[in-house]
């Protein structure tokens, strides 16, 4: 699976809250770094200091669900 670049603001009405700021920072980064397919993007994300919710390591199903659910 390919991912494309997010524009700035592209989700969402409301300031990013600091998670969601970190969380992008970290995406951002793997993007520079090659990281456009999403094992590798789970790969960047488990490297960081970034945590899904439930604390644990990141998966792609956790991503892609977080990700859904940032977008509403």
């Amino acid at each position: 699976m390919s991912l494309r670049p997010l524009e700035p603001r592209q989700f969402g009405a409301a300031d990013p809250s600091p998670f969601e700021n970190e969380l992008a920072d970290v995406i951002e980064e793997a993007f520079t770094r090659g990281a456009h397919e999403l094992p590798a993007l789970v790969a960047a994300l488990n490297a960081s200091r970034v945590r899904p919710p439930d604390g644990g390591a990141w998966t792609e199903e956790k991503f892609t669900s977080l990700v859904a659910e940032l977008g509403r």
